[in-house]
C-alpha cells in the first residue's frame, strides 16, 4: 500500500539510502503536532517484506565475497596459481655448468633460479621420464623453456654436452686419471697404458710416467675426444707454462717440475718462492743439511699414503727412493701436479739464507722459515701445539 503524496510536495527520501535513524524529540511544554501537519509529517513506514529482501541481499553479497576471498586464499595456499611450466620454446641463451656429482634437484633449482624453467619439481619429473642420467659439463639453455625440452638437453644428444673435469693443484697422477676416466667415460686401463709411456707425449727419458705434467685446472672437451688427446692437452699446458717461465730444455723442465711439486706440497701460497729458495740452498754444499731436502711430502709419496705424520722408522727407511731424509738431492721425480705459481717459484726461487721451513698452521698454510736447526725446532714446537689444539687434523 502506498501513501499518496500531496501535490507539489518533494518525494520522501529512499529508506535504503538512509545512513542513520532520525531521532524524534519533544520540546517540554510544546503542543504535539498532528500527523497531517506538513511540517511534522513522518516518513512513510518501511514495508516488512522490502526490509527483509534488502537484508537477505546484504547477507548473500557478504557470503559471495567471503567465498571469493576464501577461494583465493586456498589457491595461494595450495599454489594453484603457481606457474609449473612454460609453453616454450624460450628465447636467448643461458650457459649452465653442471659440476661432477650434482643431483637432479640441485640442477633443477639452479635452472629455475636462472629463469630456464618455471618449476624445479616439474623439471625433475620430466628428466626422470627421459631415462637419461646427468653428466657434468657445460650446457646451453634458453630462457623460459618447457621443462621437457630442458630435460632433453641435459640428458640428450652428445652435441649438447662436453666432457668436464677439474684437477686441483697437488693432485697425484692416479687421482687425476680417476677424475678423467669418470668424466670422459673412458676405461681407466687405457689411461694407465698411456701414462706408462710418457715418451709418446714428448717427455724426457727421466720421466717414468705423466706425474707432475697433468696441469691443474678446469677442462672442457667435446664428447668423443680421445683419452690420448685429453692427456696431450694437459701435458702441453704444463710444458707451455715452463717455457713461459724460461725453462725450455726438457731435462731442466723435469727438474723444475720436481722442485715445484715439493713446493706445492710443502709451502703456503705466499711462501712458494721462499720454499723454492730453501730447497735450492739445501741442494748446495752446506754444513747443516748435507744435501738432504728432508721433505715429509716426498717420503709420504714414496709410501703411497697422504699422512702428514711420519715415524722415525719411516724417515730412516732407505728402501723408499723418495725418502729425502736419507737420499740426498731431489727425489726421482715429481710428487704431484704443481700449480702455475709453484712452477714459477721453482723456475725462479726467491734468494734467501733459509735451510728449514715448517707449516705451523695446516688450515692457513702459514709457513715459518729458519736459518739454523735450533730456530727451526722452535717452529716445530709451534706446529705441534697447533696439532694439539686441532685434534684430528694432523694425520
Amino acid at each position: 500500500m502506498t501513501i499518496p503524496r500531496r501535490p507539489g510536495r518533494p518525494p520522501a527520501a529512499d529508506p535504503v539510502a538512509a545512513v542513520g535513524v532520525e531521532a524524534i524529540t519533544a520540546t517540554p511544554g510544546a503542543p504535539e503536532k498532528p500527523l497531517d501537519d506538513p511540517a511534522g509529517e513522518r516518513r512513510p513506514a518501511r514495508h516488512p517484506l522490502r526490509t527483509a529482501a534488502i537484508a537477505m541481499g546484504v547477507v548473500i553479497a557478504l557470503t559471495v565475497a567471503g567465498s571469493i576471498l576464501l577461494g583465493l586464499g586456498l589457491r595461494a595456499a595450495l599454489k594453484m596459481d603457481k606457474v609449473t611450466d612454460y609453453p616454450g620454446p624460450g628465447s636467448g641463451q643461458v650457459q649452465v655448468t653442471v659440476p661432477a656429482g650434482a643431483g637432479p634437484l640441485s640442477v633443477a633449482q639452479e635452472l629455475q633460479q636462472d629463469g630456464v624453467i618455471a618449476d624445479a619439481e616439474t623439471f625433475v619429473r620430466a628428466l626422470a621420464g627421459t631415462g637419461g642420467k646427468i653428466s657434468p659439463g657445460d650446457y646451453t639453455f634458453k630462457k623460459e623453456m618447457k621443462a621437457s625440452d630442458a630435460a632433453a638437453i641435459l640428458a640428450g644428444s652428445d652435441s649438447a654436452k662436453v666432457i668436464y673435469f677439474a684437477l686441483s693443484a697437488g693432485m697425484r697422477v692416479g687421482d687425476s686419471l680417476d677424475a678423467i676416466a669418470k668424466a670422459a667415460s673412458v676405461n681407466r686401463k687405457d689411461l694407465d697404458a698411456l701414462n706408462s709411456k710418457p715418451g709418446d707425449f714428448g717427455l724426457p727419458a727421466k720421466a717414468k710416467s705423466l706425474e707432475g705434467y697433468l696441469a691443474p685446472g678446469e677442462y672442457r672437451f667435446p664428447v668423443g675426444t680421445s683419452a690420448k688427446d685429453i692427456l696431450a692437452k694437459l701435458v702441453s699446458t704444463t710444458v707451455d707454462e715452463l717455457k713461459q717461465d724460461g725453462i725450455t730444455d726438457p731435462n731442466q723442465q723435469y727438474q723444475v717440475l720436481t722442485v715445484a711439486s715439493i713446493v706445492q706440497a710443502e709451502g703456503g701460497r705466499a711462501d712458494y718462492g721462499n720454499v723454492a729458495g730453501a730447497i735450492e740452498n739445501r741442494l748446495k754444499p752446506n754444513d747443516q743439511t748435507n744435501g738432504l731436502i728432508q721433505s715429509d711430502a716426498t717420503v709420504t709419496y714414496g709410501l703411497g699414503t697422504k699422512t702428514v705424520q711420519l715415524t722415525d722408522t719411516q724417515k730412516q727407511d732407505a728402501s723408499n727412493p723418495y725418502n729425502t731424509y736419507v737420499h740426498p738431492g731431489l727425489p726421482p721425480g715429481p710428487i704431484g701436479s704443481p700449480g702455475s705459481k709453484a712452477v714459477a717459484a721453482a723456475a725462479h726461487p726467491t734468494p734467501n739464507d733459509y735451510l728449514y721451513w715448517v707449516t705451523v698452521n695446516l688450515d692457513t698454510g702459514e709457513t715459518k722459515f729458519a736459518k739454523t736447526y735450533a730456530e727451526h725446532q722452535g717452529y716445530v714446537a709451534q706446529y705441534e701445539q697447533w696439532c694439539t689444539a686441532n685434534p684430528g687434523k694432523c694425520k
